[in-house]
């Protein structure tokens, strides 16, 4: 299993620090316990008046019938080509709307976001490995899925255990060994007025 750990500024969490978004997957199959998981981490997600509006669409390859092709046939194919391998393919849902009145849910996809990381480090947790991918065709997954008016798909899920960086192709390798990065906390935490690095981010 390839590890990246993260070159933190300040101390987080192992799982936080461990998690990545590999693109090698084996070929082994997801224990069904393991998924049940992964999808009760994502159930105990903060949301919005504790509307909890998220769903999951979930195919496997395990299962049979034609779920996984499906879903798989919505990805565009820069992703499809890797993800393919995974044993375990989602989509995540949100709900637009409140069910407590019907009227608009700005905090949806946020909160179906928090959902899906909650899954994310539930995975890393037991080993596993997620890949989220915004790289899919929206109407064809509604169309796919029947996915109902008022509801959004946000993002296909893979999830699988770890597989080997060499058998990717060339290009996908060296993105897979890259060093990760992110932005420093200066350039996004402010305080004060809009722009303006919050003391808080400075070096103890």
């Amino acid at each position: 299993m390839l590890e990246k750990p993260a070159e933190i500024q300040h101390p987080i969490h192992e799982l936080i620090k461990n998690r990545w978004s590999p693109r090698a997957f084996a070929a082994r199959a997801v224990e069904p316990e393991k998924l049940r998981s992964l999808l009760e981490a994502a159930r105990w997600a903060a949301s919005c008046f504790n509307e909890q509006p998220w769903n999951f669409i979930v195919a496997t390859k395990e299962e049979g019938g034609d779920g996984y092709e499906r879903l798989l046939g919505c990805l565009v194919e820069a992703n499809a080509l890797w993800a393919r391998h995974a044993p375990v393919l989602m989509i995540s849902v949100a709900r637009l709307d409140f069910k407590r009145n019907g009227k608009p849910n700005r905090h949806a996809l946020h909160d179906t976001g928090q959902a899906a990381a909650y899954l994310a480090l539930q995975a890393t947790a037991l080993g596993l490995a997620v890949h989220q991918m915004a790289g899919f065709d929206v109407s064809k997954a509604r169309q796919q899925f029947s996915t109902p008016e008022g509801f959004e798909p946000v993002a296909v899920i893979a999830v699988g255990y770890p597989g080997d960086p060499a058998d990717l192709p060339e290009d996908l390798r060296d993105k897979e060994l890259a060093q990760r990065t992110r932005l420093p906390l200066e350039d996004f935490v402010f305080g004060g007025n809009w722009g303006e690095t919050s003391p808080l981010t400075a070096a103890e």
